[in-house]
């Protein structure tokens, strides 16, 4: 008879295992993000993060460029969200409220007010402090 081994990962230590790496330039700031490109990863995105580092955050990659909604379930720090279209030009900022203790019924969307295809999750106030605006382009190396 064989004893399994069982491994408990914390939802974090998960979450690192599930995502590749990619470093970007936005503004003057070149850093390294997580990228999101599968449904899955899509879904799961940053839920269960309890923090994330000054200039980490996650590229959300999509096949199409069209409005998209954006909410924080599961999500237990607060985030600031960019738009990027097509062509990888910023087209809006959101500040994203944590959904921790919301029921999923009462949890916000957040659109982007025209198409995109790309999505940035950074820290709240990150795109501000950083002087990031409208009109800025992400460079992915």
């Amino acid at each position: 008879m064989f004893a399994g081994l069982s491994l408990v990962l914390s939802p974090q230590a998960f979450a690192a295992k599930e995502f590749s790496k990619k470093k970007v330039t936005l503004g003057s700031k070149t850093f390294v993000v997580e990228i999101a490109e599968t449904p899955d990863q899509h879904e799961r995105g940053l839920m269960f993060r309890s923090q994330m580092g000054e200039d980490e955050g996650m590229l959300f990659i999509f096949k199409n460029e069209e409005t998209r909604f954006f909410w924080m379930k599961n999500t237990l720090i607060d985030l600031s969200i960019g738009y990027f279209d097509k062509s990888l030009k910023l087209i809006d900022v959101k500040e994203m409220k944590s959904g921790r203790g919301v029921p999923d019924s009462a949890l916000p969307s957040y659109a982007s007010a025209q198409p995109a295809k790309y999505a940035l999750e950074m820290n709240k106030g990150w795109f501000d402090k950083n002087k990031i605006k409208i009109g800025s382009k992400l460079k992915i190396h």
